[in-house]
């Protein structure tokens, strides 16, 4: 079985590739919010997690390859990554179709009236007037495609590199 065989650099070069493609996806995503001034709704912040997770998996992936343990750990955790990258683009396609207005998104997920003010003004009122968009309202789009999409987009193609890197054969 192809889990079973030894890691070599073909694993070494998918753990890193995956490790710094989804800190960058992620990390954009932060740059967006903390930098651009976008509020993530509710889904937004939900397509984070298999990036939270995948970063250091991957990057144990990485360490598990170059220290040559077994293959199947190697292997394993890279299969770990597409699954979590595959789970992130079901995700972020569910997402983009709520944006497009294909299917329902959550209940909960919807704009909200803005809270009455009556407080002193400070930063704790500050807090709460923060209003989440709507999760079926695209915050903008780049080549037709919204943020929701370019994370499936992303996702994708990182789960391809991870089950790619899982299967490959040792040359």
């Amino acid at each position: 079985m192809t889990l079973t065989q030894p890691a070599g650099r073909t694993q070494l070069i998918a753990a890193i590739l995956l490790a710094a493609g989804m800190a960058v996806t992620v990390g954009t995503a932060l740059g967006f919010q903390h930098i651009g001034g976008y509020i993530p709704c509710k889904l937004c912040l939900g397509q984070r997690t298999p990036y939270y997770l995948g970063v250091p998996l991957m990057a144990l992936a990485a360490v598990s390859a170059a220290l040559k343990l077994p293959g199947v750990l190697t292997r394993s955790l890279l299969l770990a990554g597409g699954a979590l990258m595959a789970y992130g683009a079901y995700l972020g396609g569910f997402h983009a179709g709520v944006e497009w207005g294909w299917w329902e998104g959550p209940s909960d997920c919807g704009a909200v009236a803005a809270p009455e003010t009556g407080g002193s003004g400070g930063i704790l009122d500050s807090i709460n007037t923060v209003i989440p968009p709507s999760c079926n309202e695209a915050a903008g789009r780049f080549l037709g495609l919204s943020f929701a999409g370019w994370n499936f987009v992303a996702a994708v193609g990182l789960a391809l590199i991870a089950f790619y890197g899982a299967f490959a054969r040792k040359r």
